[in-house]
């Protein structure tokens, strides 16, 4: 456990306007990637607006590193086809992590962080304090496809020791 900084919990709310890549729709699933780590959802049958409600925890070590987002098509005969992908910068939550919450009402917008060319909002986040732990909920437009947006919450769990 040495140099773990930390647990990132990822729930992956649900999916918009996903890319069609069937006939009668996609079967979509996502996959995070932080580092050599990689999870999964589980996929959603005929869905271009899936709802996973699926939390997913990754080891944080290097709190620097990107955390990856892909969406897929699960297909039985063939490779599994893309649709879309996106990067989360986890910059914005990590650096509210060790403010001490004392003095911080429940709800309380922290930072706030609005769509730009270097990141994959669609529209603007906000890093909360909610019901005793630092929150950032998210809407990504993916890239690399011609439509889809993943809403996200990403929430940070300090390792008693860490640090």
């Amino acid at each position: 456990m040495d140099g773990l900084a930390g647990l990132l919990k990822v729930r992956v709310v649900r999916g918009i306007n996903l890319a069609y890549r069937d006939a009668r729709g996609s079967d979509p699933y996502v996959v995070l990637r932080l580092g050599k780590k990689k999870l999964k959802t589980s996929v959603k049958k005929r869905s271009v607006n899936p709802i996973w409600h699926e939390e997913l925890t990754l080891t944080v070590t290097n709190s620097s590193e990107p955390l990856k987002l892909e969406v897929f098509d699960k297909d039985t005969f063939s490779r599994d086809d893309p649709m879309g992908d996106a990067e989360i910068d986890v910059a914005p939550l990590m650096e509210v992590v060790n403010m001490n919450p004392e003095d911080i009402r429940n709800g309380a917008i922290i930072k706030s962080v609005r769509p730009s060319t270097r990141n994959c909002l669609a529209d603007e986040s906000h890093v909360c304090w909610r019901n005793g732990r630092f929150v950032q909920d998210m809407i990504l437009r993916l890239k690399n496809v011609e439509s889809g947006e993943i809403q996200l919450q990403l929430q940070w769990v300090n390792i008693s020791g860490a640090n």
